[in-house]
């Protein structure tokens, strides 16, 4: 299907000429290219762009000593941010990733025009301010947006469209990180795109031209630094399988909190002054308080990551209350680790923008270093290295935030060279989903989705009928009747109905019953008895009854229960919107199981 967009005339001939001269998988690849090299640009200018505001805003600020603009700094980004969505963006741009999923689902894989380059926008301003929230999410959403947008211009499919979509996601995680494999492996676990032969390269592609021009336009450096404090034995696998269970109810304590206060926030969508206030006061108090929370907090992670002594982490208290009082540093890191999920919302609920992929890290992180010190201080078994911990630590959160094993082992493994920590990462990111699934069957990125059963999985039935819309198979060209109509003057309607029900309706067009046509063939052709029935004698209560916000499979199931030919959609009122067919969707469906099972 082709979108509507109104290419300019040399992309028609550029059109013209592709389909003629370069075969549909080669000029995919092309586009692939495209995306992981605009991708690495978007990742670089957005954390350039983070960089220089910090660095102004912050520079000066003294170690020793708190600093009270941290009270103002945060509600300042929040402001500037929500001026800038609602004067200049005019939409809704958070939530990247589950805007990503959404777009999968229930648009076609379309995403706007203006998401290659507002959340890069919002989200520095966001983040440099002070914000407690990663710029991951917007880069996917930037990169995902790219590739959908060069989709449509060259007029793909939806199928292709998709793909594209994945290869922007893929090339955003991979530039950022300098970590191509954990891009591919995003793509299958976070937004369940199945890695066909089809789409396998086109991914690959995105990733590794991503990596490849990040290593231009930064350098040699990873964005953490770690070097390993001892080998990994196997004296460890019980203290890794009980971080790995803590890193799950920590992620479980992520989510629900997260849902229940974005849920507050929600209240006040219409109030956007108030959730500035609520949003504002929250994250500058708790920045103020705990110095760590201001924007990703990176520079926290590779405290904790290269600490050699207690004066090297004690660098976390700097810019505290704490500050000076090294015997609270255990404190201080059980607070920022309970604190920073408020942090994280406040900041989104109150108008920023950014994504919660930093967080867990910065979580994750937190959580194996405080797991490791006390497991050390009460001796509980054999001595376990604090650094390499809060490194597992980081595998474990995203693995349970995300549901994602396989992104948090090979992510934190590409991103600081610690390839010698597999069996260890492994252990922990598998025990923390293992953990996570018994309470939580989804990510925190596909939970509102399937709430509403609007969530893309891998598996293939399900797939289909999430990415099959209401719309596509709904009928509204049917043959209406008037409750007091005769009989003789319903044989004009029935040999005008392209199906075999006749809806009775009233002046409003609220649904009142229908009539089976084949159920009434007995005195249809009586022509004595034309005048003696009328549509409310011959009607009866339709099977069941269908809305615009039933789901595909629960429309499915509904046609398996009643054994129905057709059922009727309705609006809010009852007004009937159109039939659904059942043999039409059951062919609709097989089509679209064939095309997504194609390689």
């Amino acid at each position: 299907m082709e979108t509507t967009i109104q290419n300019p005339t040399w992309i028609q001939r550029l059109h013209q000429w592709r389909t003629e001269h370069v075969s549909d998988k080669m000029f995919l690849l092309i586009l692939a290219f495209m995306v992981g090299v605009l991708s690495a640009v978007a990742a670089f200018v957005l954390h350039g762009l983070i960089n220089q505001i910090v660095a102004l805003l912050t520079g000066h600020f003294q170690a020793d000593t708190y600093n009270w603009l941290y009270l103002v700094y945060p509600v300042i980004g929040i402001y500037l941010t929500s001026l800038f969505v609602r004067y200049v963006v005019k939409d809704s741009i958070s939530h990247g990733i589950t805007r990503i999923l959404y777009a999968i689902s229930s648009n076609r894989s379309r995403l706007k025009a203006h998401n290659t380059w507002s959340s890069v926008i919002a989200s520095a301003i966001t983040i440099g301010f002070g914000g407690s929230v990663g710029a991951e999410a917007p880069i996917v959403l930037t990169g995902s947006a790219i590739g959908s947008q060069l989709g449509q211009l060259f007029r793909l499919d939806n199928k292709t469209l998709m793909t594209l979509v994945g290869c922007g996601a893929a090339g955003a995680i991979a530039g950022i990180f300098k970590a191509p494999i954990a891009g591919l492996v995003f793509t299958l676990e976070v937004l369940m795109i199945d890695l066909t032969m089809a789409s396998l390269l086109p991914i690959l592609v995105s990733c590794v031209t991503a990596t490849c021009f990040t290593y231009i336009l930064r350098g040699d450096a990873s964005l953490f630094t770690f070097h390993l404090d001892s080998g990994w034995t196997v004296e460890r696998v019980p203290a890794c399988i009980l971080l790995g269970i803590s890193c799950g109810l920590v992620s479980l304590y992520f989510i629900r909190t997260m849902n229940a206060f974005e849920d507050l926030f929600s209240r006040f969508a219409n109030r956007p002054y108030l959730k500035l206030l609520i949003g504002g006061v929250t994250l500058s108090t708790l920045i103020f308080l705990f110095p760590s929370l201001y924007g990703e907090g990176y520079l926290s992670i590779n405290l904790l990551l290269n600490g050699k002594t207690e004066s090297d982490w004690d660098q976390l208290l700097e810019g505290s209350l704490f500050y000076g009082h090294s015997e609270y540093l255990i404190l201080y890191i059980a607070l920022v680790l309970f604190t920073k999920v408020f942090a994280t919302t406040a900041t989104n609920g109150g108008g920023g923008c950014g994504g919660t992929f930093a967080p867990s890290l910065f979580i994750g992180c937190f959580t194996g270093f405080l797991f490791s010190r006390l497991w050390n201080i009460n001796q509980i078994g054999v001595y376990v290295p604090e650094k390499n911990f809060a490194l597992l630590g980081m595998a474990g959160v995203m693995s349970g935030v995300m549901h994602a094993p396989l992104t948090g082992i090979f992510l934190i493994a590409e991103i600081t060279s610690g390839y010698n920590m597999f069996m260890p990462l492994m252990i922990v990111s598998v025990a923390s989903y293992l953990t996570i699934i018994i309470f939580e069957p989804h990510s925190i990125y596909g939970i509102r989705l399937a709430r509403q059963g609007k969530l893309v999985t891998h598996h293939t039935d399900h797939a289909v009928l999430t990415l099959m819309s209401l719309d596509s198979v709904v009928d509204q060209d049917f043959q209406a009747v008037d409750p007091e109509m005769e009989l003789g003057q319903m044989v004009h309607k029935i040999s005008r109905s392209r199906n075999s029900v006749l809806p009775v309706t009233d002046a409003a067009g609220t649904l009142l019953g229908e009539i089976d046509i084949v159920k009434i063939r007995h005195v249809v052709f009586r022509t004595e008895l034309y005048h003696h029935f009328r549509a409310a004698q011959l009607m009866a209560e339709p099977a069941a009854t269908l809305t615009a916000d039933t789901t595909m499979s629960e429309v499915m199931k509904t046609f398996e229960r009643t054994q129905a030919d057709w059922l009727p959609v309705l609006d809010a009122d009852r007004h009937l919107k159109g039939y659904i067919s059942r043999k039409r969707l059951y062919d609709v469906y097989r089509t679209m199981v064939h095309d997504l099972s194609q390689d």
